[in-house]
């Protein structure tokens, strides 16, 4: 008898334990925290892919639901939001309207589009994507948010948005987390160690972390920018190769040189070395990198975005106005302003300039590897490339 009591203590104390670890365990993941997670009714979107992308500098993205903004003019926090005035109230809700149809139809285009048979990954299963390639899924569950981050596409800007609502970083001068957006040093956003990313979840989360993801895929606002292709292309270009970086050089720009470049000799070491030798990659040298068969099997080809259904697309081209709204349908307009700072220089018109000196049929194929991103976001066909000689 004695021994079958002290087994009860034993079971009911383990028991206890249990429970309040998985009390403690479940506040600290931020997805299960005490206060409600709001409300999103979200309709099934089909599991998609956009087209591979390389450098985690060109992507795609997938499909998406649009979930209008709430109607109340309480913050998240229950604070009442400065009140508009009647101009502002007015073009608020011409917005409403036209920004609505246009999210709606954006959503309509991605979902036929990413069902169709033939359209590249669309059985793919978001549980089936490694965790290395969900790096560019930034949450923040403060606000119940997450951000897909498209390189050269405003991601500078939206990452120190992040790092303001997260209070991931904090202000030297002051001492205390950044309030202001433009006043985050740009260089330090990209930063891994600032942001949670879902790359991260199995890390802190072990293997609840899928689980856990797709709640947060269900309940929280996701959004991401788009830009057309070709154009946020040339802009990565520019960007990477166009001056000094030490970690595209070693990593792409060295090999694409070896390849490509047609050089006798050595390659310089640095970056550095090679620009003061005049030796870098044309842009014709970039494009039969990523046109190789060769380049997808020695370094992946990004896929962070697949599966997921985006409640706001936003897009470069009416970026200021996009930004504003998406920030109220967040509800965080009254915490912060979207930055005003220099936007991304690449032009469309630049597009028959860039791709002059690139051979018709390189061009065809090249569309063909981003025909998916031009379909999903309703960029048209760019004919002044494909068939300009």
């Amino acid at each position: 008898m004695g021994t079958w009591r002290g087994l009860h203590v034993v079971f009911i104390v383990g028991s206890l334990f249990v429970i309040l670890l998985i009390i403690a365990y479940w506040d600290d993941v931020g997805g299960f925290n005490l206060y409600p997670l709001r409300d999103r009714k979200h309709e099934r979107c089909p599991q998609t892919a956009a087209a591979p992308t390389l450098l985690a500098s060109f992507a795609g993205i997938s499909s998406t639901t649009w979930a209008p903004a709430g109607t109340t003019n309480k913050s998240a926090e229950g604070r009442d939001r400065p009140q508009l005035g009647s101009e502002d109230k007015e073009s608020d809700e011409s917005w409403d309207l036209a920004g609505s149809r246009e999210q709606m139809a954006r959503k309509r285009r991605i979902v036929d589009v990413c069902s169709g048979k033939d359209f590249p990954g669309r059985t793919r299963a978001f549980e089936q994507i490694p965790n290395r390639e969900l790096d560019h899924l930034i949450v923040d569950d403060t606000h119940q948010i997450i951000y897909c981050y498209v390189p050269k596409v405003a991601c500078t800007n939206w990452k120190r948005v992040m790092v303001v609502l997260s209070q991931s970083l904090v202000s030297p001068v002051s001492g205390k987390p950044y309030t202001d957006p433009e006043s985050v040093p740009p260089d330090l956003v990209h930063n891994s160690s600032l942001h949670l990313t879902f790359a991260k979840f199995w890390r802190h989360y072990g293997s609840l972390s899928r689980h856990l993801m797709a709640l947060k895929l269900q309940h929280y606002t996701k959004f991401l920018f788009v830009r057309d292709p070709f154009v946020r292309l040339i802009s990565a270009f520019r960007n990477k190769f166009g001056r000094p970086n030490e970690d595209f050089y070693r990593q792409f720009g060295s090999v694409i040189l070896r390849r490509y470049g047609n050089l006798s000799g050595s390659l310089p070491e640095t970056a550095a070395e090679a620009f003061a030798s005049g030796i870098k990659p044309t842009f014709q040298q970039f494009v039969s990198y990523l046109l190789d068969a060769e380049t997808e099997k020695e370094s992946f080809f990004n896929e962070h975005w697949r599966q997921v259904k985006y409640d706001f697309i936003g897009r470069l081209e009416t970026l200021e106005t996009d930004a504003d709204h998406l920030l109220k349908l967040l509800q965080v307009d009254h915490l912060l302003r979207f930055p005003s700072g220099a936007r991304n220089r690449t032009a469309a018109s630049w597009e028959r300039d860039w791709f002059a000196q690139i051979p018709v049929s390189m061009r065809t194929e090249l569309y063909k590897l981003y025909q998916p991103d031009f379909e999903l976001f309703g960029y048209p066909e760019p004919d002044g490339v494909l068939h300009h000689q």
